[in-house]
């Protein structure tokens, strides 16, 4: 993990951005010494829309929309 200024973050945006890109590394920006932010990758995931692999194994036999029963 590397850490730099402001000053240096603003002036070496291009490369820090790239060692993060290419080499995984992530960098701790500090503002008068205490850190304020941090560049990490960026992770990709899986489409949130999109249904999971298990659920289409799924059945349902009841109609889940239908009113519960006394005997329920």
């Amino acid at each position: 993990m590397i850490t730099v200024n402001t000053h240096e973050a603003k002036t070496r945006l291009s490369e820090l951005l790239q060692r993060v890109e290419l080499q995984h590394e992530k960098i701790v920006i500090c503002r008068n010494g205490s850190p304020v932010a941090e560049l990490i990758p960026w992770e990709t995931g899986r489409d949130p829309l999109q249904q999971h692999p298990l659920l289409s194994q799924v059945i349902i036999h009841e109609d889940p929309a239908l009113p519960l029963t006394e005997d329920w």
